[in-house]
């Protein structure tokens, strides 16, 4: 791994040629992916008819067009925007609090999305299965706003507690703290809330990409491309970061004003991709030691898109097993996620002595 402090020069882009070669594997594999999700489920369709529904050709069976097109890829594109989202988010987190196992989930981030959640759904009455589906664009907008005010509330917090604490894991108690509050805050509403609200918003606490619409995917899309492409902006200041607030204000980076607007961007990818999918855990974590490990770099500039590519990856692979494919059942996707991320998040802690390295000075 390249000395800490010459990435935070403003780094070229690595040309090694294993990590170009990881780099296309890696879109490869998530090009195979996205084409077996929509061919593979309850009802398996030929790979050869995927691709000819998706260049616009008439399948051999006309419900087959159906499925793909309405059902599958909407649930694919969905997979793509918020595995790339919350394991860039994760990315951001791990690097602003210099902590390795800081994410939206463990933090509290996305149990503050869920509470703007919950005051959307439980406060105007919507207990049909398609969270706020009737509701139209405002229902939506006010959705993804109340995500996204409730991530970023929690963070703001945390950051602000945060500049009193120093010690790592005491900075992840209160994260998980402020996680239990905003619980109970839910657990109020709930209380109070009739049985079907409190079904509609307990399936969405499972996690699913499958609930969201075509016309939802025109409001998520653009709120992730716009948290994503702001992350990419703070490339140099995330690497500044790496080294400590004193170091980082030496190189001539706003402190404020970049936390400023990382707070912006892990809110924003958050709390969108909790508004529709449901407080998904584990990806946060797991993909940037899994980047790391792979590119052995603490290089945002490489980070930030490999963790998008492996985030999409991994939650595309990880709705596939959910569906069960062939069979009518479908798992809850956080069960899954957190199956496929536990084992990971202790094999690296395990087996990476210098992981703490990456964060400290």
């Amino acid at each position: 791994m390249e000395d800490i402090r010459d990435i935070a020069e403003d780094p070229p882009w690595p040309d090694s040629g294993l990590r170009w070669g990881a780099l296309i594997g890696l879109a490869m594999a998530l090009l195979g992916s996205f084409l077996l999700s929509l061919a593979m489920g309850s009802v398996s369709i030929p790979l050869a008819e995927v691709i000819a529904i998706l260049w616009g050709e008439s399948p051999e069976k006309a419900s087959w067009g159906h499925i793909v097109l309405s059902i599958r890829l909407p649930r694919a594109l969905t997979g793509i925007l918020a595995g790339a989202a919350l394991s860039v988010s994760g990315l951001q987190m791990q690097t602003l609090f210099r902590n390795p196992l800081a994410d939206p989930f463990i933090l509290g981030i996305s149990a503050g999305a869920s509470l703007g959640v919950a005051l959307v759904v439980l406060g105007t009455g919507a207990a049909s299965a398609g969270l706020l589906i009737n509701l139209g664009l405002g229902g939506h907008i006010s959705l993804v706003a109340a995500a996204v005010g409730g991530a970023a509330l929690v963070l703001g917090l945390v950051m602000a507690v945060g500049q009193r604490v120093q010690h790592a894991m005491t900075l992840l108690i209160l994260g998980l703290m402020f996680g239990y509050l905003t619980s109970a805050l839910v657990s109020v509403l709930l209380y109070f809330s009739i049985p079907e609200q409190i079904q509609t918003y307990v399936v969405w606490t499972l996690g699913s990409f499958g609930s969201v619409t075509w016309s939802q995917l025109r409001l998520l899309a653009p709120v992730i491309l716009l948290g994503l492409g702001i992350a990419h902006i703070l490339a140099k200041p995330l690497n500044a970061l790496l080294l400590g607030p004193e170091y980082a204000r030496s190189l001539g980076v706003g402190l404020r004003q970049s936390r400023g607007w990382i707070i912006v961007s892990a809110a924003l990818l958050a709390g969108a991709v909790t508004a529709y999918c449901g407080p998904i855990g584990f990806l946060g974590v797991a993909v940037p030691h899994l980047c790391r490990a792979l590119f052995r770099t603490s290089n945002h500039r490489l980070l930030l898109p490999t963790s998008a590519i492996l985030g999409a990856l991994l939650a595309l692979v990880a709705d596939l097993v959910a569906r069960l494919p062939g069979s009518q059942a479908t798992l809850p996707l956080n069960a899954v996620t957190s199956l496929i991320g536990a084992p990971v998040v202790t094999w690296i802690i395990l087996r990476r002595h210098n992981l703490r390295q990456s964060f400290s000075a």
